[in-house]
């Protein structure tokens, strides 16, 4: 399992993105699985059971500790390391796997570049947004979009939010080499902001978001 991209964030967290070529027997065989991890993972369909392994294994090898610690789903579906401190988020596109992992809460998304974001971006781009996307790169513009979204749903773990409505991206100018932005929820009397970062590798565009 090659590693494509690792770093380190504050506070004492670190992200990373891995291209899956092993097989579910190679995983098994590293990981120790806890009786409702195993509950869970009999549930999956092939291609899940692949991501879900390759996510664990990755986590654990982050972690650099001996012993792993189960990796479970809250009352929301939410992805927690059981006793652990840090707050985790993972993410899949094709036979990329990415894992985050922060004292502060943390959302992660990646996707492969594809032309048919631009035919849903009415979906989850407010026109505020609209007005800071340049005429060239709008596919890049538009992934980065839907990505901080992503991550900023995932840190706050609680479902039942809407992209146009309740997230909001503010302005940035995108660089393959990585940069920073800011976004927020806003939703009845719940409010947060989120530090962003973004990054393209190997075709992917990735995005974290941490809460501030």
């Amino acid at each position: 399992m090659p590693l494509i991209f690792h770093s380190n964030i504050l506070p004492q967290g670190q992200y990373a993105i891995w291209q899956t070529m092993e097989t579910d027997d190679f995983f098994l065989s590293k990981l120790d699985l806890y009786t409702q991890e195993i509950q869970e993972f009999q549930t999956l369909k092939s291609k899940k059971k692949s991501e879900w392994l390759s996510s664990r294994h990755l986590l654990h090898q982050l972690s650099g500790r001996n012993l792993r610690g189960a990796c479970l789903k809250d009352q929301y579906g939410k992805p927690y390391l059981e006793g652990s401190d840090h707050f985790i988020s993972i993410s899949h596109t094709l036979d990329f796997t990415a894992v985050i992992a922060s004292l502060n809460p943390v959302g992660i998304d990646i996707q492969y570049i594809v032309e048919k974001i631009q035919r849903i971006s009415a979906k989850f781009v407010r026109e505020d947004e609209f007005q800071y996307i340049p005429e060239t790169d709008r596919i890049l513009y538009f992934h980065t979009i839907w990505g901080a979204k992503e991550a900023m749903y995932k840190a706050y773990g609680k479902k039942e939010l809407d992209f146009k409505n309740h997230m909001i991206v503010g302005p940035f100018i995108f660089d393959a080499n990585g940069f920073y932005f800011e976004g927020e929820i806003k939703k009845n009397n719940f409010f947060r902001k989120y530090r962003l970062f973004c990054n393209l590798t190997a075709n992917i565009i990735l995005v974290y978001a941490t809460e501030q």
